[in-house]
């Protein structure tokens, strides 16, 4: 490779990291999400020059597949010289960054820069013959080096000149004769010193020869100073010292200092005439110090490769993905491999599994890998791995809550959504995490599925993860989508990690509270109230379920008395029906049933719960009135629907719920003058208008009579407080209440 085919490879190089910026500039948000930015930083702490470093740090992913796989093939090259234990002679290019930055601009070079460029010449001499050595093992790596220039006549010429920092006498003939007259000079005034210092000896304050202003002088004592002829040039802090420069020397010291500074002049031209020099290597100086800095960030590539045992993949642009044994490289040899497929047979894959069990890392497992093969690094997989070349990587991960944006964590799933399709095209991978999650289930799996329709219909990439039921089986029933889910041990109850392709898996939600101690009436319960009673019980047919109404729609007397019987007939709670025609209770009342079963496990919630009417029959009067206005109450199961119990005001105790916090509570302080509620939410005393809350469960229906509500709204340590409030007076004893939001 001649000088002009390399500088062409490194113009091309440069124009791919251009376009590479340009992705950047439109896929931040991914890049950050997968965290690029720390494999950025390891290859960069694995580079020895300021210019490999650079280039690791702005290393970013290539969309030419071609150009992809050249950088892979050098890099496996370089990777397989570090796997031999070669010890690659990189110049650390020390001090070149201030010369690139003035080369051509008229300044001075100094015997430092001169330095710095003669240990440059040097290594890059010393690298130039390494790799020529390795060509047959790593031939485009050498191919590098094969195009550097040697230089020879400016490192001869700047040897000769200047030694350790220093110019030498034999850099110039004139520079020679000024330091042989300085030399004889200095001479005369040492033997003319050692005659004055003996001759006052006795008026001394001591028997040296100072210094002052580069000037020699003779400290005499104070009361001697008209003995010497001479200036006084400096005297001692105490004054009993003057610094006199015999006028012997005034002779001597003018003729060394008109020396030095026609030495100086000599220098400066010296230095003028290598920097001349220098400049009319300016081109191969630049190709040399750029040609290392990509050698540099090359093996930097190869010594993460080593550090996370990563191989080359083949690329591809049909959106194919096949790895064995595939390894998050931020993980550490702990992660359990994943064996991944995607592109053959389906292009939408939807995996499912328990919390923590790696769905996520999953995800940006093959995210990352993804960044860092178009980055043209080698990944931790096994041998023959194939991956996809995408223009775009599109990432939903994390749940996007802004305090300063007012962003939910739907708004900003919504966002999200939103400009993944204005981007989804056959050449987009598209990474989306808990599917359905920040809003209402039935409303989010419908807005999931046509999401993953509008993806698909454009040939997109996609994987997604999810917990919910309908779109597992929404991917099952549709050509071009499959189940995928992660193992989980259902005796441990512990995750696996272990991606199986092909099969649907659960949350194993009720498994893992049951493991943790939740009780087991608590999760008999709750699958009555998720519907799960229903399909494992002998009823298998139920009859239709009337339509899901708005909640400013009122029941009529006749559906709601269906409702009734039915749910009295089959004992499970009223359900209504979802657009995928399952029974979903909503939300807001599974997210009650939840706040009980956590308030119950810390012992919040009265025994007597158990055994309350409502418990019994398998539902709660919320079931029949959750869609009523705020603050009314539940309909009367006799009477017609203009028989409507006149509204009340929320009480202590009360169970309510906050739609615009998706959220249930419990009423701990009743409605002030101007409309507020304390409402007690997940430990946090919420005040909160009471048009903003509905009635789930009302305190008569929940406790006994003479429940004492400060077991639900008060800590046990502060119960104790007042009981002992109650008896004496004990210093220093507070109840702490939880802060009003």
């Amino acid at each position: 490779m001649n000088p002009d085919q390399n500088q062409n490879h490194i113009q091309n190089q440069n124009q791919n990291q251009s376009l590479a910026t340009n992705i950047k500039n439109s896929n931040e948000h991914t890049l950050t999400s997968l965290g690029f930015q720390h494999v950025q930083k390891h290859v960069a702490d694995c580079a020895l020059s300021y210019l490999g470093k650079r280039y690791a740090r702005e290393m970013q992913p290539m969309t030419d597949a071609r150009q992809i796989q050249i950088r892979l093939n050098e890099t496996a090259e370089a990777a397989a010289l570090v796997r031999l234990g070669a010890s690659v002679p990189i110049p650390s290019l020390d001090g070149m960054e201030t010369i690139m930055d003035l080369l051509g601009t008229g300044y001075l070079f100094s015997e430092r820069d001169f330095s710095h460029l003669v240990q440059f010449l040097r290594s890059s001499a010393q690298l130039m013959k390494y790799m020529e050595s390795k060509s047959g093992i790593a031939p485009h790596v050498s191919g590098y080096a094969a195009s550097m220039m040697l230089m020879e006549p400016l490192l001869s010429e700047i040897e000769r000149c200047i030694h350790h920092g220093s110019i030498q006498d034999q850099a110039s003939k004139e520079l020679a004769r000024i330091r042989k007259k300085m030399s004889v000079t200095e001479e005369r005034m040492k033997r003319k010193l050692d005659s004055l210092v003996n001759q006052h000896r006795s008026i001394m304050q001591e028997q040296v020869v100072s210094q002052r202003n580069g000037r020699n002088v003779l400290p005499i004592k104070k009361e001697f100073r008209k003995h010497v002829k001479g200036a006084v040039l400096d005297e001692s802090g105490s004054g009993q010292t003057v610094y006199i420069e015999p006028a012997e020397l005034t002779g001597l010291q003018m003729e060394l200092t008109l020396l030095q500074a026609e030495e100086s002049r000599e220098e400066m031209k010296i230095l003028g005439d290598l920097t001349s020099l220098t400049e009319s290597y300016s081109r191969e100086i630049i190709l040399n110090t750029e040609t290392i800095g990509v050698l540099d960030f090359l093996f930097a590539k190869a010594k993460y490769a080593a550090a996370i045992d990563g191989r080359p993949v083949q690329v591809n642009t049909c959106g194919k993905v096949k790895l064995r044994r595939a390894r998050h490289p931020l993980m550490g040899p702990s992660m359990i491999p994943l064996d991944f497929s995607i592109g053959y047979t389906y292009t939408s894959l939807i995996i499912t599994g328990p919390n923590t069990g790696g769905k996520t890392v999953a995800l940006k497992t093959l995210g990352l890998l993804t960044l860092m093969v178009q980055s043209g690094l080698l990944v931790p997989v096994d041998e023959g791995g194939k991956m996809a070349v995408y223009d775009q990587i599109a990432v939903d991960i994390g749940d996007g809550q802004s305090m300063e944006q007012a962003l939910s964590t739907f708004s900003a799933h919504i966002r999200k959504m939103i400009a993944i399709l204005e981007q989804a095209n056959p050449s987009t991978l598209v990474l989306i995490d808990e599917m359905a999650s920040g809003t209402d289930p039935g409303e989010g799996v419908g807005l999931s599925i046509a999401m993953l329709e509008e993806l698909h219909s454009r040939g997109a990439t996609v994987v997604a993860t999810t917990h919910f039921g309908e779109i597992k089986h929404f991917a099952a029933a549709t050509p071009g989508f499959e189940n995928a889910r992660m193992e989980f041990d259902t005796v441990t109850l512990q995750p696996l990690y272990r991606l199986r392709i092909g099969e649907a898996g659960e949350s194993y939600a009720y498994s893992i509270a049951l493991k943790l101690g939740m009780p087991e009436h608590i999760i008999n319960r709750s699958k009555c109230v998720s519907g799960k009673a229903l399909t494992e019980s002998a009823v298998h047919v139920a009859p239709k379920q009337p339509q899901l109404r708005s909640d400013n729609e009122a029941h009529t007397p006749a559906t709601a008395s269906n409702k009734r019987a039915d749910s009295a007939k089959h004992n499970v709670p009223v359900e209504e029906d979802t657009s995928l025609a399952k029974a979903v209770v909503p939300k807001e009342h599974t997210t009650l049933e939840m706040e009980m079963h956590t308030a119950l496990h810390e012992h919040k919630v009265p025994k007597a719960y158990n055994s309350h009417p409502a418990v019994q029959n398998g539902t709660t009067a919320s079931a029949a009135q959750h869609s009523l206005p705020a603050g009314t109450a539940p309909k009367n199961n006799d009477t017609s629907s203009s028989n409507v119990s006149p509204a009340r005001a929320f009480r202590k105790g009360d169970r309510v719920y906050a739609a615009y916090l998706d959220q249930a509570g419990i009423v701990s302080e009743e409605e002030d003058n101007r409309g507020q509620i304390g409402v007690m939410i997940r430990g946090r005393n919420l005040k909160i208008h009471k048009k903003r809350l509905r009635l789930h469960i009302s305190a008569d229906e929940l406790y006994p009579g003479n429940y004492d509500l400060d077991i639900v709204l008060e800590t046990k340590e502060n119960r104790k407080k007042r009981k002992l409030m109650g008896r004496k007076h004990i210093e220093g004893l507070q109840i702490e209440l939880p802060p009003e939001e």
